[in-house]
């Protein structure tokens, strides 16, 4: 039997490299204006676990990233973001990275991918406003019916996240990747349009800031 009907679906539009302003991040199309900051915050001497499941290694200067990103913005699959804190040490320096990527307008499917987020932007409001900026773009703003994330399998921190952001674990793709010489098995999450309103709103009340004490930790999880 054929599946459910989607009653006066189209194709959907193509993400643009849009500006997402929330309560603590803001979301900014990916320019070479950032890479100095992004050079600061997330490839330091102590950050070569924070490129364990990327592409390349750590790069050790400026030109190494700038050449690694530069890459990325030319290449049309991708449409990449500056993910700079509105609060903190690093308020108003780009301190991470989100793309869209896998992005069939078609069907309407988007996967968030490529996130890189230096240490003061880890484990932080900030951090989860932005992803969840970006799936209220392409759900709410664009109309998709499909988000997804995927990860190595070995990267727990990525798995958890995931699950924390209201993501469905549909499976594990076995041999999926060669990264930097060793083989990645990728684990595939995502929520849905059904889903959305659901997870929108447990995003909505951890982020409201009552759910935070003046020292800025939670009050209550979102896993929660």
């Amino acid at each position: 039997m054929s599946g459910a009907p989607v009653p006066g679906w189209e194709p959907r539009p193509r993400p643009e490299p849009v500006t997402r302003t929330g309560r603590y991040v803001e979301v900014r199309p990916l320019t070479s204006a950032h890479y100095a900051d992004l050079h600061a915050a997330t490839c330091g001497p102590g950050d070569d676990d924070l490129w364990t499941y990327r592409p390349i290694p750590r790069p050790e200067t400026l030109p190494g990233l700038w050449m690694h990103l530069a890459g990325q913005l030319e290449d049309p699959a991708w449409v990449s973001f500056a993910l700079v804190p509105r609060e903190g040490e690093r308020a108003g320096r780009a301190t991470g990275i989100a793309s869209y990527l896998r992005i069939e307008e078609a069907h309407g499917q988007v996967e968030v991918a490529g996130v890189l987020l230096g240490r003061a932007l880890q484990r932080t409001r900030a951090a989860t406003e932005a992803i969840h900026l970006l799936m209220r773009y392409a759900f709410d703003d664009l109309g998709y019916r499909r988000f997804e994330w995927k990860c190595d399998s070995r990267n727990e921190a990525s798995r958890r996240a995931a699950l924390r952001l209201g993501f469905v674990e549909e499976g594990r793709f076995r041999n999926h990747m060669v990264v930097q010489g060793r083989n990645r098995d990728t684990d595939w999450f995502s929520v849905t349009d059904a889903e959305w309103p659901a997870v929108r709103a447990a995003h909505e009340r951890w982020l409201d800031p009552a759910n935070f004490g003046a020292d800025g930790h939670q009050l209550s999880s979102l896993r929660a």
